[in-house]
């Protein structure tokens, strides 16, 4: 995961808008922060026994605290979550620095101040459509194919599929903004499959070929984005340990720790600004996609259709389907969100598309996020035919992940109760990974090659 160090051009492109407004509202929710609980983060062999993920939502912001286990299992001691304001997020990336530290402080705060502990280690989501994860397919002819591959090899060999893979994310971003060239990072990879002389293997080091084929999921990132949350992070005097693309997080949160998982799925994280989709066949990342359509959309279109402000459009919105409004304003409520459905169906149909080099895509799917509460949505994926266009076996199974469906993570502040809060999961899960591939020591032939992917 990343190393994040300072990104000196955020800081100068931001520093005058954010500027005294940010250091004055941040000295106070880190002083906040810092006097929640005087008992500093624990240790536990050199390694972190807390972290804490900050699901930073357009909607709302959301802070677990996780206490790691010995097991490689994760319980959940704190929870805080804090309301965003409508100016704070744009298409899921962060528009205001200063208010979004404030709701982060005030989420941190809930999180410690149940945990009892003062959590200095974060790891943070990234989400919005300029976020690229794809799985990159490189092939390589070694030049001694009698000689057993070895750990140096097979660095070299995923160095190369990395770069590759930043330069096609270059050209994407570049295409979708008119032709303006973006600096981006690498976020997250992961290891899908490797082959040698067509032989797929699941640890190929001391096998000898001559076609080593190696499927890399990347996920990469604008500098503008990262520098916002390496910024915020640093106001709320934390320590970033990693950002991770949150449909990467989800999968993550779903494949657990287990090196046998062969878990098939699509995953849909519905936030307030954008739909996020992970697909996931026998336990591997296959790539994410994300487009910007969330939450709000379907609040704006109650808002526009039926005359009223957008706090009373979400009301309505959310009165759907429990008698807090009548029949005939219910009608009329259904009518305006169904032409944003209509949109959003055909976004999930282009997404979905894009995954070309699967034989058949998985029918089971699986929503989280707030915007996912909304029945219509998974009404409309369950009820009707958007999927005939696209290469399901079957017809897709539709429902909300549950949080007791996420692996080797238990809740002891019994709050975290739905499907709202697993991206929040997901993120201790990155940080557990990041903390066991960081630590050194004894690791197998896997855990190395593992620990050449984190970012």
């Amino acid at each position: 995961m990343l190393n994040l160090k300072k990104v000196k051009s955020i800081s100068q492109n931001m520093g005058q808008r954010v500027s005294q407004n940010v250091k004055t509202r941040a000295s106070g929710a880190v002083s906040k922060v810092g006097q929640a609980k005087s008992k500093a983060t624990k240790k536990r062999g050199g390694q972190q026994e807390y972290v804490v993920a900050l699901d930073i939502g357009t909607e709302n912001v959301k802070a677990l605290i996780g206490k790691f286990g010995d097991d490689g299992t994760i319980e959940i001691v704190g929870m805080g979550r804090a309301h965003q304001s409508l100016s704070d997020m744009q298409a899921g990336a962060i528009a205001d620095i200063a208010s979004v530290v404030e709701n982060c402080d005030k989420a941190l705060n809930a999180a410690e101040q149940e945990a009892g502990v003062s959590v200095r280690t974060a790891v943070i989501g990234i989400a919005g459509e300029l976020v690229k994860g794809t799985t990159t397919t490189v092939r390589v002819a070694r030049k001694a194919p009698t000689e057993p591959l070895d750990v140096v090899e097979m660095e070299k060999i995923i160095k190369l599929v990395q770069e590759r893979a930043e330069v096609k994310a270059k050209k994407q971003l570049a295409m979708e903004l008119g032709g303006k060239s973006v600096e981006v990072r690498l976020v997250n990879s992961a290891l899908v499959s490797i082959d040698i002389d067509g032989y797929p293997v699941t640890n190929p080091i001391g096998f000898q070929g001559k076609d080593v084929i190696v499927q890399l999921y990347t996920a990469f990132a604008p500098m503008i984005h990262i520098g916002a949350l390496e910024r915020t992070a640093a106001e709320l005097d934390l320590d970033l340990l990693a950002v991770a693309a949150e449909p990467f997080a989800v999968a993550r949160s779903m494949i657990g720790n287990n090196p046998n998982q062969n878990l098939s799925t699509i995953l849909m994280d519905v936030g307030g600004g954008t739909t996020d989709i992970a697909v996931v066949n026998e336990g591997g990342v296959q790539g994410t996609k994300m487009f910007g359509i969330g939450g709000r959309a379907y609040t704006r279109a109650v808002e526009r259709d039926l005359g009223v402000d957008f706090q009373e459009a979400e009301r309505l919105k959310l009165g759907l389907g429990t008698n807090q409004v009548s029949a005939t304003k219910e009608k009329e409520i259904e009518t305006a969100l169904e032409k944003t459905l209509d949109v959003w169906t055909t976004g999930i149909e282009l997404a979905l598309g894009e995954f070309d080099k699967l034989d058949h895509l998985p029918h089971q799917i699986y929503l989280c996020g707030g915007g996912s509460s909304l029945d219509m949505l998974i009404d409309e994926l369950q009820n009707s035919v958007w999927y005939k266009a696209l290469p399901f076996t079957r017809k897709p199974v539709v429902s909300l992940i549950n949080p007791d469906q996420v692996a080797g993570i238990t809740d002891s502040t019994g709050k975290v109760k739905d499907h709202t809060y697993i991206t929040a999961m997901g993120l201790l899960r990155v940080g557990l990974d990041t903390m066991q591939y960081a630590g050194g020591g004894n690791n197998t032939i896997r855990e190395k090659l593992d620990k050449m992917l984190r970012v």
